[in-house]
């Protein structure tokens, strides 16, 4: 089991090969960062964007949290963090292409599917059941068809990514972006049972990439 210590001697294990490798890289970051792609992923320590899409240092802005959602664009609340990151990827870094990436064996998505922290108080899990309950018309929905079992779970891990997509759509400055041509958006879903990654089509159903 990895704890602190294991992650410094992997420090001085990057310190002495790939920031050394990479030297020059690391020096014209130190200006700055231009990504073109920011990355909206789950927290889950199993789907790092940057190892599943094989990156290098400043190549994705990425933001990760329970079950990779985006709330709707909202005023009021307290619920901006993912907000906040968006505004600063589309507004100052000015990215071309947004990624939702959902994935296998969600801890989110099966909070929300069960309902585990439901009237839960916040620091007991009630943080977790207020995230998650963006979820809820679609748990009601997929419940409805499906039941709560496996066939449940994977459906309401790929709506992750559709509900989040379609959040990130009423931010303001995004229709008006997406209709420029200056932004695209992408979803995708990554299997951690067999390594493959979906990607969503246009019609919102998903295929192996």
């Amino acid at each position: 089991m990895t704890d602190f210590t294991d992650l410094l001697d992997g420090y001085q294990r990057f310190r002495g090969t790939e920031y050394r490798r990479h030297r020059e890289r690391w020096a014209e970051l130190s200006e700055g960062q231009r990504p073109k792609v920011m990355v909206i992923a789950c927290s889950d320590s199993r789907v790092d964007p940057a190892q599943i899409f094989d990156t290098s240092p400043g190549e994705i802005f990425v933001v990760r949290n329970i079950a990779n959602l985006v709330p709707p664009f909202e005023v009021g609340g307290g619920r901006h963090g993912v907000s906040a990151a968006l505004e600063f990827a589309v507004r100052v870094l000015e990215v071309q292409e947004i990624v939702v990436m959902g994935h296998g064996a969600c801890g989110g998505v099966h909070a929300a599917l069960s309902q585990t922290f439901r009237g839960a108080e916040p620091g007991a899990g009630g943080f977790i059941a207020h995230w998650v309950d963006m979820l809820d018309e679609a748990r009601d929905r997929i419940v409805a068809k499906y039941g709560d079992g496996p066939e449940a779970i994977r459906a309401l891990e790929l709506e992750t990514v559709r509900v989040s997509l379609a959040n990130i759509r009423t931010f303001p400055c995004i229709p008006e972006h997406e209709a420029e041509g200056r932004i695209k958006l992408h979803g995708a879903y990554f299997a951690i049972a067999d390594g493959v990654l979906h990607v969503m089509g246009e019609d919102g159903e998903f295929g192996p990439a």
